[in-house]
């Protein structure tokens, strides 16, 4: 009854998205304000039914009704709850459920938090917002109903894949759809304000919180998918360029210039229609990642297996999305004139220098990731785009990024002084050779290429070091003014420096590890010891036998030490689920400072000793720890009073579209 209950849900979500989609559409067209009064109730409405369907699925989980399908196809009655609970979103049908969910929470939020916003742009925001809505939930009522019966229903269900019988995929998933359907609002608002006719500083205002939440809930959920790969899969790395990780990165890309382009419409006035193109590319690259994961045409760890049809239904949704929305743009562009002038060397211009680079490296990760699966379509050969085809193109243009990042903020808006903000930079400049130098040193002369990056990301810490102590004036006013100053300084330059410094982090952490670590596979047996990086590695033995709740497994034990002294025991294990038939590497990883030493456990025997893969890779922690920076940096910016009270005030002198007739909505 629980699942009949929830398909019926689905059926009155599609219901209230279908009123949302019209009648405030319709009103605002009209001018009017009972009409356009309907999208807050249908908004909430669809939230309450999507949220009664996904726990009323979940329900079906905790309870192990196998007479559902989707449950007997993903979950199994011996598995942790806590993974009959995750099991919900870690198959294609439930993913969508919680996809569509989140949509419906973010247009909840709109309806309770957008008050400020002219009540004609809120209806159509929330119109607009209903529409993608009722694309997917047509989608999952006909071709991926999570609440179908299965008569008779079997004693057990096939069990939830195993690598996704973890903490880090449990959580990942939801964050990543957080920030895939966050960037939804900002097309929503992008394509309400080309219906609607006018964008200005204030739509600007309004689209940088919905973006920033996006982007910060994106960067968490690639973080966290990142760091799984990196302790799940016992290769040792953390990012392989497979087609969905770029399929993830791709939008955040876009969603980080679009969060640097609304500044400076916000700011100046300028690149209003490049603004509004970026909120269309950002959500229709993330309805391109939900396309790749579903369609069938990729085989990937993070994909699922389905069939194409399904590919076929979400091809024409975004087809139909991103078409109708740059159909819609073609349309209004001539009219989108930036009234703020400014010259090349200026603080605007730095952000479209950092627009464009960002575009051009999304373009290539694009290019990179398609034309394999635009060859084998086309009937030509099968190729492979790997790790070096992106780390050739990609490095080379995120470097200029990286070194302008430093700049950019100390240039004035309008009309920026290039050699005093390098003047600036002289201290900045100075620690940066240090770096370089001390690098060298410890590096024993290189690699050339892995100095230059750690001197990279020296640079833009201490570039943004140097931001802080211009705005505040620190040594150069007294050490109480630059107390007050650093007391008033608005949380969203906060917020900017922290991201800023976080990607420093990030990309030094990249650097060193893919330059100075140490990599060992051998064969041990009990008693065998191997040197690596200076430590010592001895296998005790392996226990085997060991049982869990839905798995067998058998742990290594393996002694550390340096010098003479024991540090730690590393145990990894290798666990065996017998439902899927199939093995998960569970790694042993030792963190000492900022550095990892990682060991996985491969196959072998007491005659003739265990394969054991053991790394040591130097300020490996830096990458997340750089992306934990750049995650509280936006959360700090989106604590700014100026996204709590709301945008200023639209100035007529604005720029102003022409006004559809009422037909045309």
């Amino acid at each position: 009854m629980i699942a009949e209950l929830g398909h019926f849900a689905l059926v009155l979500a599609l219901v209230a998205s279908l009123v949302q989609g019209s009648v405030p559409m319709i009103g605002a067209a009209r001018g009017d304000a009972a009409w356009m009064a309907v999208a807050r109730p249908a908004a909430l409405g669809q939230l309450a039914m999507m949220a009664f369907a996904f726990f009323a699925l979940m329900w079906c989980y905790v309870t192990s009704d196998f007479s559902v399908v989707n449950v007997a196809q993903h979950s199994n009655s011996l598995q942790p709850m806590l993974y009959k609970v995750t099991s919900v979103w870690g198959n294609h049908e439930g993913s969508m459920v919680l996809w569509v969910l989140i949509l419906a929470v973010y247009g909840a939020a709109v309806a309770l938090f957008g008050r400020n916003l002219p009540p004609g742009l809120r209806a159509r925001v929330l119109s607009v917002q209903a529409w993608v809505a009722i694309g997917f939930l047509l989608f999952i009522l006909l071709t991926s109903n999570p609440f179908h019966r299965l008569v008779p229903a079997p004693a057990d269900g096939r069990d939830l894949n195993p690598l996704l019988q973890d903490i880090g995929l449990a959580i990942h998933p939801p964050f990543l759809y957080m920030g895939y359907v966050g960037f939804s609002m900002a097309f929503s608002f992008a394509v309400a304000a080309l219906i609607e006719g006018h964008i200005d500083a204030a739509w600007a205002r309004w689209v940088r919180p919905w973006t920033l939440v996006a982007w910060c809930f994106l960067t968490a959920g690639i973080a966290m998918g990142s760091y799984w790969a990196y302790y799940e899969l016992g290769w040792g790395g953390w990012w392989f360029w497979d087609p969905v990780e770029n399929a993830s990165f791709m939008p955040w890309l876009i969603g980080t210039a679009l969060l640097h382009s609304a500044t400076v419409v916000e700011k100046r006035d300028a690149m209003k229609g490049w603004t509004v193109l970026l909120a269309i590319i950002a959500f229709s690259l993330s309805l391109m990642g939900t396309f790749l994961v579903r369609s069938g045409v990729l085989t990937s760890v993070h994909a699922f297996a389905t069939d194409p049809a399904r590919g076929v239904f979400i091809l024409m949704l975004l087809a139909v999305t991103t078409g109708g929305a740059l159909a819609l743009y073609a349309l209004r562009a001539p009219a989108l004139k930036g009234g703020g002038l400014f010259a090349p060397i200026s603080r605007e211009g730095s952000l479209v220098l950092n627009n464009l680079l960002l575009a051009t490296a999304t373009a290539t990760v694009f290019l990179g990731t398609l034309y394999p699966l635009f060859l084998d379509a086309l009937g030509g050969d099968k190729v492979s785009v790997g790790a070096p085809f992106f780390n050739a193109t990609f490095v080379p243009i995120m470097t200029p990024l990286i070194v302008a990042m430093a700049v950019g903020p100390l240039l004035a808006w309008k009309r920026g002084d290039l050699p005093a903000a390098l003047q600036r930079l002289l201290a900045a400049l100075a620690a940066t050779a240090v770096v370089a130098l001390a690098t060298l040193y410890l590096a024993q002369g290189g690699p050339v290429l892995a100095v230059f990056g750690m001197a990279l990301a020296a640079w833009l810490f201490f570039g943004t070091l140097t931001e802080f102590v211009e705005r505040v004036r620190l040594f150069r006013a007294p050490f109480a003014d630059s107390i007050q100053r650093a007391a008033s300084l608005p949380r969203s330059t906060y917020g900017m420096l922290i991201a800023h410094a976080g990607m420093a982090f990030t990309v030094a952490g990249i650097t060193a590890t893919a330059a100075w670590e140490s990599e060992s596979i051998t064969s041990m047996k009990p008693g065998d010891r191997t040197q690596l990086a200076g430590y010592e590695f001895q296998m005790v033995g392996v226990r085997g036998g060991l049982q869990g709740p839905n798995y067998t497994a058998e742990q290594a034990g393996i002694i550390v030490s340096r010098g003479g002294r024991e540090i730690a025991v590393l145990e990894p294990a290798k666990r065996f689920y017998p439902v899927q038939r199939q093995a998960t590497n569970e790694t042993a990883i030792l963190t000492l400072g900022f550095s990892d030493l990682y060991a996985a456990l491969g196959e072998g025997s007491q005659q003739n000793g265990w394969t054991v893969r053991l790394y040591y890779k130097p300020l490996v922690t830096w990458i997340w720890l750089g992306a934990a920076l750049m995650i509280a940096g936006g959360a700090v910016s989106l604590s700014d009073r100026r996204f709590r009270v709301g945008a200023p005030a639209r100035a007529r002198k604005a720029a102003t579209l022409p006004q559809p007739a009422a037909g045309d909505d």
